[in-house]
């Protein structure tokens, strides 16, 4: 038999319980014999455990204060010296392979050395890291995160 061959329904038929013994779900209807689940009217709650402390009590609530803020792409000085003489900003970097995205904050970190002059045009750069730019001769320029152009405009500028 191949898996197109299979006979298979939609939707199943809605089981008929307590219609005799001779249906298959008579008597006790799939209940069992006696408790609470097997009563009428009692409905049990997601988090019932049967009388003893529910676990959502249990487990204390998550207390303090969580930031939905992106953290800053981070990007280090030395892998700078690949863009010798030119222009640095999301874009390149993100071509580059440094960063994830060109569409959030990046922040240049200190490590190593940077030999090459460059004109660095991002979210954020540490003091240091300034300084280690306009020593080898560069410029550091503080801009604002890059928005995603919508389809519609995208489509408008290709025209």
């Amino acid at each position: 038999m191949k898996y197109n061959d299979l006979q298979t329904q939609g939707t199943q038929n809605r089981k008929r319980v307590g219609r005799g013994i001779a249906a298959g779900q008579g008597k006790t209807a799939g209940r069992g014999t006696k408790g609470q689940g097997s009563r009428t009217g009692k409905k049990l709650g997601v988090m019932f455990q049967g009388g003893q402390r529910a676990l959502v009590q249990a487990v204390p609530k998550a207390r303090g204060f969580k930031s939905l803020r992106t953290p800053a792409q981070v990007v280090y000085l030395d892998h700078l010296n690949v863009f010798a003489g030119k222009t640095v900003d999301n874009a390149s970097l993100f071509e580059a392979g440094l960063i994830g995205t060109p569409f959030h904050t990046v922040k240049i970190i200190a490590r190593g050395e940077l030999t090459e002059k460059i004109t660095l045009h991002v979210q954020g750069a540490s003091k240091s890291v300034q300084e280690a730019i306009t020593k080898a001769g560069g410029s550091f320029v503080k801009t604002a995160t890059p928005l995603k152009k919508s389809t519609a405009e995208a489509e408008k500028a290709d025209k």
